[in-house]
């Protein structure tokens, strides 16, 4: 089943986003073919953000500008899943002038390794570069909610969403793609036998 597009009317566009969009074109991010995301889904879009994050001065602003959405949060941690959020999150919480943790898959599940820990009532950002349906930064919300933090928001590099994954209480990104996506017995592409690549760092 092809999922509906949301928010058909796309919001003018912010300085940031332009920013945004300008270095995601400059260094030749988003790639078109036929891709299994780590959702599961397949998509004819892929964006591929290491290709914008290998340059330290975009990672940099790019975490600037993430930051500024929620300087007014009181942040006190940010955390991000690996691999995708490492560098991203990273570079918020400098801006932030906050710690960084990450989060790893260990059988399966999300969780703090490397000695991480999270205090009960911190206030935590949830940073991911990009996000189709929520699913890692839900599973890192629901770890960050188990050890007693409080999630103030999420923040992306690309939304590229086709229905609104429920990210509560606030969900904001830099730049908003919409790309079609479809499950594996209903994607167009696989019907007319175009090749699969797996581009992300999750390979299960």
């Amino acid at each position: 089943m092809t999922m509906t597009v949301r928010d058909a009317a796309m919001p003018p566009r912010t300085a940031a986003a332009e920013r945004a969009a300008a270095i995601v074109e400059e260094t030749g991010a988003q790639f078109t073919g036929h891709f299994r995301l780590t959702s599961g889904r397949h998509s004819g879009e892929y964006f591929q953000c290491a290709r914008v994050l290998e340059r330290p001065e975009h990672a940099e602003e790019l975490g600037r500008l993430l930051a500024d959405r929620f300087r007014d949060d009181r942040v006190e941690v940010v955390v991000a899943p690996a691999l995708g959020g490492v560098v991203i999150g990273y570079e918020v919480a400098r801006a932030l002038g906050v710690r960084f943790l990450f989060a790893e898959r260990q059988e399966g599940r999300m969780t703090l390794r490397r000695g991480f820990t999270l205090e009960p009532r911190e206030r935590v950002l949830i940073v991911e570069d990009v996000v189709t349906t929520g699913g890692s930064v839900k599973e890192v919300a629901e770890l960050t909610r188990s050890a007693g933090a409080d999630v103030v928001g999420f923040g992306f590099i690309v939304d590229r969403s086709m229905t609104d994954p429920g990210l509560a209480p606030r969900a904001e990104s830099l730049l908003r793609r919409v790309a079609e996506s479809y499950e594996p017995e209903d994607c167009p592409l696989c019907k007319q036998g175009l090749p699969i690549v797996k581009p992300g760092s999750r390979q299960e």
